[in-house]
């Protein structure tokens, strides 16, 4: 199916440790969408000292390689986690150019 992300993974019933995603594009969102059912998780920023709603049906998008995120335990059900990135490697290996952080004066 056509994306515009280069990567995509699926995370289920895993607790994720703090970390900051190598090889990401650190001008570029990655999207995390929360799926599962009855379970109550948080995704934690640790860089901005935040905890997010991360129920089923949450969507989130983060510069995973710029800020530091995880998934601690979660209560009851299942959780499944896809996320949509992009890698620049990717994008070195085809000729495109990196995009830059946006601008205000772009808009």
């Amino acid at each position: 199916w056509p994306s515009i992300f280069s990567g995509l993974e699926i995370i289920a019933n895993r607790v994720t440790f703090s970390h900051r995603d190598g090889g990401g594009s650190p001008s570029l969102l990655d999207l995390l969408v929360s799926l599962g059912r009855n379970h109550e998780a948080t995704l934690a920023l640790a860089d901005l000292n935040a905890e997010l709603d991360y129920s089923p049906g949450a969507m989130v998008y983060i510069s995973g390689r710029v800020l530091e995120h995880s998934v601690g335990p979660w209560l009851n059900g299942e959780q499944f986690v896809i996320a949509h990135f992009m890698k620049d490697a990717v994008h070195n290996r085809v000729g495109c150019q990196g995009l830059g952080f946006p601008c205000r004066a772009s808009f």
